[in-house]
C-alpha cells in the first residue's frame, strides 16, 4: 500500500514486483527547459528562502511549550503525530508538529537542538530538494529531521552517504532519537550477508553507502526477474520445489543523499556493474607483447593522446604498424591486434600511478579523482584493467563480462522521492533539474562566515609553486596555526610531503593509501602548528575540530596546490576552514604546467606562457591565472557534463541493465 505521504507518486508506480517509479522519457527540449528552470530557481534561492524560513519559525513557536513538557507527554505526542501523518500524509502543521518534537528529543538525546537553518534545509528535503549548506552547518543533524517525519508517515527511508564510516557514525549517533519516536534503524556495510542486509533494509531508517545501496539493487534485480517472471517460472518453481528469490530491498521509496553532488555528478559519468568471469580473453604474453610493442610507438606520428578522454587512437600509420608487426605473442586478428596496442597505450599513456590508481598488496586499485579515496572492489573494463597490471607487473586477474549496470543518475530517478544535501551543488542545479527532477535551494550559514582569500599567485613552474607551498605552510604554522595543505592526486601529496620533511617540517599526509586512518588524521588536524597534506578525501562530512589556541590565532588556513577541474571541488577544500563562525583564509598556490590547464585551456596556457615574463620568484601576473582557471574549468565542467549525458543516454539505448528480465530500461 503507498503511504498518504507519497500518494501523488502513485500514477507513476513502475510495474515491478517492488515499489519504484517508472522512468520518465524527455527528448531534447525537455532537458533544455528543465535544465534553464534548475538554474533560474538556484538563481532565485534568496526569495525562495523566504517560505522555509517561516516555516522554521513555526517550529520555533512550541519551543518553550515542548521544553515543559515530560518525556512521557513527548511520547504521547510522538504516538498521536505517527497516527495523522499516516492518516493524512505529509499536511504543513504536522510536518511543523513533527520538526519540533524532533528538535525537542534531539536536544534531550543528543544535547544538539536544531538551529534555524538546519530547519530550513530538513524541511527543503522532506519536499524532494537538494538543500546546500555550507559546510560545516550539520548536515547529519539535518538529515534527521526528515527522516523521522517520514518513517512516521509510514515510508521506509535510505539515508545515503559516501563511504561506509559515515553510515555507521551517523546511524549510531542518531540511534537514540529514533529509538524514542519507536523508530528501527539499520545499517548497510560491505561486509554483511544478504540475510543482515535484508533486515537492515527492513527497517524504518536504513543507513548505506551509495555504492551498497546499487549493488544491492542490480542483484535484486538478478535474483528475483531473471527467469521469474510469468506463469512459466511459477509452474517451475513449484515444480522443482524451491522458494522463489528474495529481494533483499523493499523498493525505492524516499532517500535522503548526503553529498549529493558527489553522488550525482561527480560519480555519475561511470555506471556501476555487477560482472562475472569471463574464460579466455588475452593472457600474460599477450599483454606483455603489446606493451613493449607500444612503447616504440611515437605520438603523433603513430598514434593520437586525447588526454581529456583519457583515450588512445591509432593513426592511419600506427595502424599499417601494427598490423604489420611480425610478433606471434599478438593475436593474429587484425581487429584483436589493433585493439590490445590502443589498450598498451592508454595504460602507459593514459593511466599514471598515484595519480588514477595505487598498488596496495600486489593489486591495482583505483583512486576516486574526485574524492581521492580507493575503489577497492573496482575494476576497468574490457581488459585495460589487466594491461595496467601487467604495465606494473603484477599476476593479470580474470577478465569479466558485464551481467548488469546501471548508473547512479538512473537509479534515483526510480525513488519515489529524493531529497539531499551538500555544500556545494549551484553550478549543477540545470543538470540535477534537467537529469533527476531536483531543485536546488541554498540555505544560508547559522553564524557569519569569517574565512579570509589570500588571493591566487600562478607561478611559471610547479618546482617554483611546491616551494612557495611548503614555504607558506611553515610560516602558518609558525604563527600556531593548523594547515590544510589540498593537492590533486597522491604523488602531489606525497611530493609535498617530502619537501616538508626535507624543511625539518612535522606533517601529517593523508591520500588513498592511509584511507583507512582518515578519522584519526582529521580528527588531528586542527592542532596547534599541525600541517595535514591531503587529497580530496580530506575528511569530507569529518569536522576538523580546532584547538581554542589555533581558533585565537587564526584558525585554519587552507592552501590549495592546484585547480580541480570543477569549481565545486575548489569551494569544498575552501570550506574546510571558516566553518560555523570560526576565523580562518584559504590561498590558492598554482602553476602554469598544471594538468588543468595543459587538459583543457592549452592555447590559452602556451600564450601565456610566451607573452608573460615571471618576476624574480617565478609568479606571473594574477589577471592570468584568474583567466586560465575560467577558461580552463568551463571547458572541462562542459566536457564532464557531456559525458555523463552520453553515458546516460548509451545506457538507455542499448538497453543493457534489463535484457535479461525482458523489457527495455
Amino acid at each position: 500500500m503507498l503511504r498518504a505521504a507519497l500518494a501523488p507518486a502513485a500514477a507513476s508506480l513502475a510495474p515491478s514486483p517492488w515499489v519504484e517509479r517508472a522512468e520518465a522519457r524527455q527528448n531534447g527540449m525537455d532537458r533544455a527547459l528543465l535544465h534553464a528552470a534548475g538554474k533560474l530557481l538556484a538563481a532565485v534561492s534568496p526569495l525562495r528562502r523566504q517560505r522555509v524560513r517561516a516555516f522554521a519559525r513555526h517550529v520555533l513557536a512550541s519551543d518553550t511549550r515542548l521544553q515543559a513538557e515530560s518525556l512521557e507527554q513527548l511520547q504521547a505526542r510522538a504516538q498521536a503525530l505517527r497516527a495523522a501523518l499516516r492518516a493524512d500524509g505529509l499536511a504543513e502543521a504536522h510536518v511543523v508538529a513533527a520538526f519540533a518534537l524532533v528538535r525537542e528529543v534531539s536536544g534531550r538525546q543528543l544535547g544538539k537542538r536544531h538551529f534555524p537553518v538546519q530547519l530550513m534545509g530538513g524541511r527543503a528535503i522532506l519536499e524532494g530538494v537538494i538543500a546546500e549548506m555550507a559546510t560545516g552547518e550539520g548536515k547529519t543533524l539535518t538529515a534527521l529531521l526528515p527522516a523521522v517525519t517520514m518513517a512516521l508517515a509510514g515510508v521506509p527511508v535510505h539515508v545515503v552517504t559516501v563511504n561506509e564510516y559515515l553510515a555507521a557514525r551517523d546511524a549510531d549517533e542518531m540511534t537514540p532519537v529514533y529509538a524514542f519516536f519507536g523508530l528501527a534503524v539499520g545499517k548497510v556495510l560491505p561486509d554483511q550477508e544478504p540475510p543482515e542486509r535484508r533486515e537492515a533494509y527492513l527497517s524504518d531508517v536504513t543507513y548505506c553507502v551509495n555504492k551498497d545501496l546499487t549493488f544491492d539493487y542490480l542483484r535484486d534485480r538478478i535474483e528475483v526477474l531473471r527467469g521469474q517472471l510469468g506463469a512459466r517460472a511459477a509452474v517451475a518453481t513449484l515444480v522443482a520445489g524451491r522458494a522463489a528469490p528474495r529481494a533483499v530491498m523493499r523498493g525505492l521509496w524516499f532517500a535522503i543523499v548526503d553529498e549529493a553532488d558527489s553522488v550525482f555528478i561527480d560519480e555519475a559519468r561511470t555506471p556501476l556493474i555487477i560482472s562475472a568471469t569471463r574464460p579466455g580473453g588475452a593472457g600474460i604474453p599477450e599483454y606483455d607483447a603489446a606493451l613493449a610493442q607500444a612503447a616504440r610507438l611515437q605520438a603523433g606520428a603513430h598514434y593520437l593522446l586525447r588526454e581529456r578522454e583519457r583515450h588512445v587512437v591509432l593513426t592511419e600509420a600506427g595502424r599499417a604498424w601494427v598490423l604489420a608487426l611480425q610478433d606471434d605473442a599478438l593475436p593474429r586478428a587484425d581487429v584483436d591486434r589493433t585493439r590490445l596496442l590502443e589498450q598498451a597505450l592508454s595504460a602507459l599513456h593514459c593511466y599514471t600511478r598515484d595519480r588514477h590508481y595505487i598498488v596496495a598488496d600486489g593489486k591495482v586499485q583505483i583512486v576516486d579523482e574526485y574524492t581521492g579515496r580507493v575503489m577497492a572492489d573496482r575494476s576497468w573494463e574490457s581488459g585495460l584493467h589487466q594491461m595496467v597490471e601487467r604495465k606494473e607487473a603484477l599476476e593479470i586477474t580474470a577478465r569479466r563480462h558485464t551481467t548488469a549496470r546501471i548508473t547512479y543518475q538512473r537509479l534515483f530517478r526510480r525513488y519515489l522521492r529524493v531529497g539531499g544535501m551538500s555544500g556545494t551543488v549551484t553550478e549543477t542545479a540545470g543538470e540535477l533539474k534537467s537529469v533527476l527532477g531536483l531543485d536546488v535551494l541554498r540555505i544560508g550559514t547559522h553564524r557569519p562566515i569569517l574565512r579570509r582569500d589570500l588571493g591566487t599567485r600562478l607561478f611559471a613552474h610547479s618546482a617554483q609553486r611546491d616551494a612557495a607551498v611548503v614555504q607558506s605552510a611553515l610560516a602558518q604554522a609558525a604563527r600556531g596555526r593548523a594547515v590544510l595543505v589540498g593537492t590533486r592526486s597522491v604523488a602531489a601529496s606525497e611530493r609535498i610531503g617530502a619537501l616538508l620533511a626535507a624543511a625539518g617540517a612535522a606533517h601529517q599526509v593523508l591520500n588513498a593509501k592511509q584511507d583507512a586512518e582518515e578519522a584519526t588524521i582529521v580528527t588531528g588536524a586542527g592542532a596547534p602548528g599541525r600541517i595535514t597534506v591531503a587529497t580530496n578525501m580530506a575528511g569530507r562530512g569529518t569536522d576538523i575540530h580546532l584547538d581554542a589556541a589555533v581558533r585565537s590565532a587564526g584558525g585554519l588556513h587552507v592552501v590549495l596546490t592546484e585547480f580541480h577541474d570543477s569549481t565545486r571541488i575548489d569551494r569544498q577544500l575552501y570550506g574546510r576552514s571558516g566553518r560555523q563562525g570560526d576565523p580562518g583564509s584559504f590561498e590558492s598556490l598554482v602553476a602554469l604546467d598544471d594538468e588543468l590547464f595543459t587538459t583543457h585551456a592549452a592555447a590559452l596556457q602556451a600564450w601565456v606562457g610566451a607573452r608573460c615574463r615571471p618576476d624574480v620568484r617565478g609568479r606571473l601576473p594574477g589577471w592570468a591565472a584568474q583567466a586560465l582557471r575560467r577558461w580552463a574549468q568551463q571547458r572541462a565542467e562542459a566536457h564532464h557534463a557531456d559525458v555523463r549525458r552520453q553515458t546516460l543516454s548509451h545506457e538507455r539505448d542499448n538497453d543493457r541493465l534489463l535484457a535479461f528480465a525482458g523489457r527495455s530500461e
